[in-house]
């Protein structure tokens, strides 16, 4: 049976480009360990070893949806392809370049951590980035009926879906930095871990951007603000209790219908912060162990 895409073609200054949050996540998860008191102590490497999972995802969305190739073997102890992605036409060059130089930090990420971790980084867990997961997150967001088995999110049929997909990853990567922060003892690594959170500080800002001033374009009957809106619940949904999320508005502003929310904040305009087991029911699509993006979950000590 034919099936449908999510949204229309394209139009010119759509959506950006973002990133997954993995070495976010990777600190993220140290945390939950620490806040449960667990018997083995959680030390930076246990933190840093975890980082290449998550950056990993991140990567191989961003660099097969921009050159149609993924992570080398070097690159990830092994494996090289991930289920499901490929190549996206873009047709609007500033959003090319967008998702081409995050993809390019993403690739820099993984190599840098991998090397700094030597002989002791982890193998790169088999990873799903096929429509079908995106289907299953978007039925879980409520944009596609349970019931609808012709509607497809398919993030790679244009730049419009790949943006929103990578809206997905992007926010749960710097609340997962943010949170694990405070596990890292020694200073360089703190600083190179600051790093990294910053420039997917950046990557999130810039979507979030473009996906604003594209709010009222229309998709599956529906307007970019409002299908940011579902995903942006899915994850606060999916993380636990709390609000930890916000989409890409913030109620009425002086002199225009709706007021930007290009960083989402508490009121001490302070990024949120999530524990690992929040990020990982994120990335595992309300999983326990495994799930989602990870079939067969992480690799390393914190997953």
């Amino acid at each position: 049976m034919e099936t449908k895409d999510i949204a229309e073609q394209p139009n010119s200054g759509r959506a950006m480009a973002q990133v997954i949050g993995g070495t976010l996540i990777a600190a993220a998860a140290g945390a939950t360990l620490a806040q449960k008191a667990e018997a083995q102590t959680v030390t930076d490497a246990h933190v840093l070893n975890h980082a290449p999972n998550l950056e990993s995802l991140e990567a191989e969305f961003y660099l097969q949806g921009v050159f149609g190739r993924g992570l080398t073997a070097g690159d990830t102890g092994g494996f090289t392809t991930p289920s499901g992605a490929r190549q996206v036409n873009f047709t609007t060059p500033e959003l090319r370049q967008f998702a081409q130089e995050i993809a390019a930090d993403e690739e820099a990420h993984v190599r840098f951590l991998r090397s700094a971790l030597g002989g002791a980084a982890v193998q790169r867990p088999r990873i799903d980035l096929s429509p079908a997961v995106w289907t299953t997150a978007a039925k879980a967001a409520g944009l596609i009926p349970q019931n609808d088995t012709t509607t497809q999110f398919d993030p790679y049929a244009n730049e419009l879906l790949f943006f929103h997909a990578a809206f997905v990853f992007e926010d749960a990567g710097v609340t997962a930095y943010k949170g694990g922060a405070r596990l890292i003892s020694n200073k360089e690594t703190l600083s190179a871990a600051a790093g990294i959170l910053a420039v997917e500080g950046y990557h999130a800002a810039n979507i979030r951007s473009v996906l604003f001033r594209n709010r009222n374009v229309q998709a599956l009957g529906r307007t970019v603000e409002q299908i940011v809106q579902a995903l942006s619940d899915l994850r606060d949904q999916a993380d636990g209790p709390g609000d930890k999320d916000q989409g890409i508005t913030n109620g009425p502003a002086a002199g225009t219908t709706t007021a930007a929310n290009i960083v989402p904040t508490d009121n001490n305009a302070i990024a949120f912060s999530r524990s690992t087991r929040e990020v990982l029911n994120i990335v595992y699509l309300g999983g326990t162990n495994s799930g989602g993006f990870f079939p067969n979950g992480l690799n390393g000590t914190i997953k």
